[in-house]
């Protein structure tokens, strides 16, 4: 994880904190969802350009909520890889600008797809 440092002073002149953005790690990268398909099933365009059909597990169906477009750590399946995986994390508008600017989300801005 990589620490952010902010001001000590936000624009509304209120103390920003610091926070941690997850980076993906070993097998883990970074996708955008295109479709929710049901069942906790979801269509994710992953940055090695292979679309995966990935699934939320039981232990985060209820705290993780995702729409189209979101930002995700995916991490592929060891059978069949590159067809499934699951969804680990989803970054929140703060940190996904935190990856843009330190070059995590460069080959989604080639696929033109962010």
């Amino acid at each position: 994880m990589a620490f952010v440092e902010t001001p000590t002073v936000g624009p509304n002149g209120e103390p920003e904190e610091f926070f941690r953005v997850r980076t993906p790690r070993g097998r883990e990268m970074l996708g955008i969802l295109e479709q929710r398909l049901g069942g906790s099933r979801c269509r994710v365009r992953c940055l090695d350009g292979k679309t995966r059909n990935c699934r939320i597990p039981g232990r985060l169906k209820r705290k993780l909520w995702v729409r189209d477009n979101d930002v995700l750590l995916i991490e592929p399946w060891e059978f069949d890889g590159d067809e499934k995986g699951d969804i680990v994390f989803k970054y929140k508008p703060n940190q996904v600008l935190w990856l843009k600017k330190n070059g995590y989300l460069d080959k989604l801005q080639d696929m033109d797809e962010f």
